[in-house]
C-alpha cells in the first residue's frame, strides 16, 4: 500500500517526526497527547519497555477521543548503561546530560505505537541505535548549552541540528535518533 493511502493521527508535537513523515509522503493530522509522561512508572522497566509504555500511553490517550481513527505515537529516550535519559528541563540538567552521554557510547531508543480502538488494534515496537560520540571540549559543551538546541530533545541533543559534529558515528537508523525510525514505522504501518 502506498504511503499516501495511509491516513492517521500523529499524537506528537515533535517537528522532527512531522517532517520525517511528510517527507515520506504520509497524510496525517496532528493531535497532541495530553498524557503526563512523569506519571508513567519507570521502576522495574528496561529503557525499551519504558519507551514502549510511554508511546502506547500517548497513542491510547488520543485514541480515547478518536476511537475510529488510526493513532500513531512515539517516545524517544537515551539509554546510558541502562539508565533512562529523557529531556532536560533546565540548562543545568542539559549540561549534566551532555557530559554524561558524550563520555562514551550510548543508545537511543524510539518506541512506536499504533492504536485503533474501535477494532482493538494495538501495535508497539521499538528500534535501537548506538551513538558513538566524539570527546567534547569544555568550549563545545558551553556553546551547546548556550545555543538552547537541547530544549525538548531526548538526551539534550538533536542529530539533525548541528550535533552531528559531536558524533563520530552511529550503528543503526539515523531517523531513529531523530525521533522516529522510518524503517520500523514502514514495517508496522504495512501490518494494518
Amino acid at each position: 500500500m502506498s504511503a499516501a493511502k495511509h491516513s492517521f493521527i500523529l499524537a506528537s508535537a515533535s517537528p522532527r517526526r512531522k517532517e520525517l513523515l511528510k517527507k515520506a509522503g504520509y497524510k496525517f493530522d496532528i493531535v497532541i497527547s495530553t498524557i503526563d509522561e512523569s506519571k508513567i512508572k519507570i521502576k522495574g522497566l528496561t529503557p525499551a519497555q519504558f519507551a514502549c509504555a510511554a508511546a502506547l500511553a500517548k497513542a491510547n490517550n488520543v485514541a480515547e477521543e478518536f476511537p475510529q481513527k488510526t493513532i500513531v505515537a512515539a517516545d524517544t529516550i537515551a539509554d546510558f548503561d541502562g539508565q533512562i535519559i529523557g529531556k532536560a528541563q533546565t540548562a543545568k540538567q542539559a549540561e549534566r546530560i551532555t557530559r554524561k552521554l558524550f563520555s562514551k557510547p550510548h543508545k537511543v531508543i524510539t518506541a512506536i505505537a499504533i492504536v485503533k480502538k474501535n477494532i482493538g488494534l494495538e501495535l508497539v515496537d521499538y528500534d535501537t541505535t548506538t551513538v558513538y560520540p566524539k570527546k567534547l571540549t569544555e568550549n563545545q559543551i558551553t556553546e551547546h548549552i548556550a545555543s538552547k538546541l537541547w530544549k525538548d530533545k531526548a538526551g539534550a541533543y538533536a542529530i539533525q541540528q548541528g550535533s552531528d559534529k559531536f558524533i563520530d558515528h552511529i550503528e543503526g537508523s539515523k531517523t531513529n535518533v531523530m525521533g522516529l525510525s522510518m524503517e520500523l514505522f514502514e514495517k508496522m504501518i504495512k501490518r494494518i
